[in-house]
């Protein structure tokens, strides 16, 4: 007990002593070596700690908020791409600037507007579908041509139907009398350019020979002559074969043939059919 005592005695002691040298003018000089030897220990290694974890916790952070959203850069007046990509450190310049803000900027990239908005980091956009299109037709022009040609082949084949042919025209038919044979001539006439009316023919035709294709004149001066007035139109041979109309029977006879020999002598000797009121 009294060993313990004795212990207790200079301990007390020494504590008396910091805090008189606390409370004295002579001793202050000791607190703050003490304090700042007791206190400097354990925030000094704090300290040193932070600055070494400090910087990885910031760039990590960063790195991290870079990341996760890119930077918006307003564009003033004055600035380049150049400028704004060096600014900001961009990987590939402002090349790479450009590509990830085309849309904001244009087709130009040395014309940028105040006040558009620039995305730094921004990647370069995906090309549209139009864009992807046109360059696959320019990586195959030839396949593009070729399932161009094939599409519209088939859509042909199946689609339009083949032209017909056209119908030939039906050969005109005639009545085998003589509003047919009248009718008829008057056809050939037109082919040949030789006037004439059906009135004209009918007329002349009722007055010769009452219409009757066999008629012949036996008793005038052709007759006498032995050139006898034959047909439709009582015409002799001789003027038949001068007048005769190509594509016509040369038989004298012939309704058609007559008729358009006679009518092609009288226009060119009265004109026309039309204009004979007698014998001719």
């Amino acid at each position: 007990m009294p060993a313990q005592g004795k212990h207790r005695r200079p301990k007390s002691v020494s504590l008396s002593r910091g805090i008189a040298a606390v409370t004295t003018g002579g001793a202050v000089l000791a607190l703050p070596v003490l304090g700042a030897t007791t206190a400097s220990a354990a925030p000094a290694h704090s300290v040193a700690a932070e600055k070494a974890v400090a910087p990885v916790s910031v760039t990590a952070q960063v790195n991290s908020v870079t990341k996760a959203a890119p930077a918006k850069h307003s564009v003033v007046s004055g600035e380049t791409l150049s400028k704004i990509a060096r600014e900001y450190s961009v990987s590939g310049g402002w090349k790479k600037l450009y590509e990830g803000n085309r849309k904001a900027i244009g087709e130009n990239p040395n014309l940028i507007h105040p006040g558009i908005t620039l995305t730094i980091g921004a990647k370069a956009a995906a090309p549209s579908d139009a864009k992807a299109g046109k360059a696959s037709k320019a990586a195959a022009p030839g396949a593009e041509r070729t399932a161009t040609a094939e599409r519209a082949d088939r859509s042909e084949r199946t689609t339009t139907a083949p032209a017909a042919a056209p119908a030939a025209a039906a050969p005109a038919t005639y009545t085998n009398d003589l509003d047919g044979w009248i009718r008829e001539s008057l056809a050939v006439m037109a082919q040949h350019g030789i006037p004439g009316s059906y009135e004209g023919i009918h007329r002349n035709i009722i007055r010769e020979s009452s219409g009757n294709p066999n008629a012949i004149n036996n008793w005038d001066s052709n007759a006498v002559k032995g050139t006898p007035s034959k047909g439709l139109l009582q015409v002799i041979d001789p003027t038949f074969q001068a007048y005769h109309v190509p594509g016509t029977s040369t038989d004298s006879y012939d309704p058609v043939a007559n008729i358009t020999a006679a009518c092609n002598y009288a226009a060119d000797r009265y004109g026309s059919i039309d204009n004979v009121f007698g014998a001719y």
